[in-house]
């Protein structure tokens, strides 16, 4: 008598879990699990933050902390015993890694053990550097497949060591990029090499994200984000003063931690903004909603850091369009795909506090424009950004199926 083999089991690969500003993992694996896919997470490195998004408390997963350092010689040669008798080949394929670094390697080992173990049928990583390292070496010596999600930082910073990403671009089964900018931007500097990048954008829950009409009598401005250089938040400091020194009284409160918030702190302070410009730190995601339901604009100032980082496709942006909540954002990378400028949201140069005043101003000036692209904003979210859809294509890519199926196989 046949029977049913089990859906197939991916492994999602990250350097830290969780994270306060990867949501869009979080939500990925949610609607994996919702659509019954078996998940696994495995974590390269000690978390490091204190406060954590409210719907991780709804992921099912496992999550296995992979120890980032063998303490001995003794212990390395130990692991090396292990994964002898547990993954046929593995001398040969460790030696075509002698130019890999011993931690990457050790980790790599103890993932592959783990997916004999587990069952797991896929690897998945997000961002190109260590966590697709890894899950490219573990997925040699397993005998699977690996995919990964490129964002930003990982395709555009420019890092003291080689991340190896020709080489990951190559040997990976499929690579997703968020945005057609970082699609184009890879093929063109990768060639032939980049030439099974997909685009696929993050999504969203939008159950959780119910649209209501913005409010015509809202006045203020919202930002989230990390406290760092590439999200522009000195931008919207000088914008707010320009504002205010032009006659325009607003106030903005700005969400999240990070390094940079001693240095916005004294700007605030220094131009007289202590009224005006509120520095909130990190919040809860029902508390971020909240604050977007009320505001009259989300604004998103991006820009390129001097170290050539830089936001991909910012779900703050995703989750404001599909409240309701009217968005100002830049043109760093993909971002006017999604805020096209007049349509969906209002987009200027960045780095450029006039232009981004100026668009303040005009969103605040006008609840009708505010209304009609918060309607288009709710549209192109619900079309192109559905998380149950595009979770769906992601498998599809994962087991080589067509969307929304999983691949089973029928055993003795």
């Amino acid at each position: 008598m046949n029977a049913r083999a089990p859906v197939p089991k991916v492994g999602y690969v990250v350097k830290r879990y969780p994270r306060f500003s990867e949501t869009f993992i979080v939500n990925e694996i949610l609607a994996h699990e919702a659509a019954g896919t078996a998940v696994e997470i495995f974590a390269l490195r000690p978390v490091e933050e204190t406060h954590f998004q409210d719907r991780l408390a709804h992921v099912r997963a496992a999550v296995t902390r992979l120890p980032d350092k063998q303490r001995t010689a003794d212990a390395l040669w130990r692991l090396m015993g292990r994964a002898q008798h547990l993954l046929p080949g593995v001398w040969t394929a460790l030696g075509d890694m002698r130019d890999e670094s011993e931690r990457d390697v050790a980790q790599a080992i103890l993932l592959a053990i783990e997916c004999r173990a587990r069952g797991v049928d896929h690897l998945h990583a997000h961002f190109g550097t260590v966590a697709t390292t890894v899950a490219r070496l573990a997925a040699t010596l397993a005998g699977i497949g690996y995919s990964f999600t490129a964002h930003a930082k990982d395709i555009y910073f420019d890092y003291a060591e080689n991340v190896n990403l020709a080489a990951k671009l190559r040997d990976a089964r499929h690579v997703v990029t968020v945005s057609d900018f970082n699609a184009t931007h890879l093929r063109e500097r990768f060639g032939p090499d980049a030439a099974k990048v997909v685009r696929l954008y993050n999504g969203l829950d939008l159950d959780q994200f119910t649209y209501r009409a913005p409010q015509a009598a809202a006045a203020d401005i919202v930002a989230v984000g990390r406290l760092i250089e590439k999200k522009g938040f000195n931008i919207l400091i000088e914008a707010i003063r320009l504002l205010h020194a032009g006659g325009t009284p607003v106030r903005c409160r700005i969400v999240g931690g990070g390094d940079d918030h001693a240095h916005l702190a004294a700007q605030i302070a220094s131009e007289g903004l202590e009224d005006a410009v509120e520095l909130m730190g990190p919040r809860p995601q029902s508390e971020v909603v909240a604050m977007m339901r009320a505001a009259a604009v989300l604004a998103c100032p991006s820009i390129t850091g001097r170290d050539g980082n830089r936001d991909g496709l910012p779900t703050v942006l995703l989750e404001a369009m599909a409240l309701g909540t009217p968005v100002i954002a830049t043109d760093v990378t993909g971002i006017p795909e999604l805020v096209r400028d007049g349509h969906t949201g209002l987009c200027v140069p960045e780095g450029d506090p006039v232009a981004l005043a100026d668009g303040l101003a005009r969103l605040l000036g006008s609840p009708d424009l505010r209304r009609q692209l918060a309607v288009a904003g709710r549209r192109t979210i619900e079309a192109e950004y559905n998380i149950t859809a595009n979770a769906a294509v992601l498998r599809s890519l994962f087991f080589d199926t067509a969307p929304g199926t999983a691949r089973r196989s029928e055993v003795a």
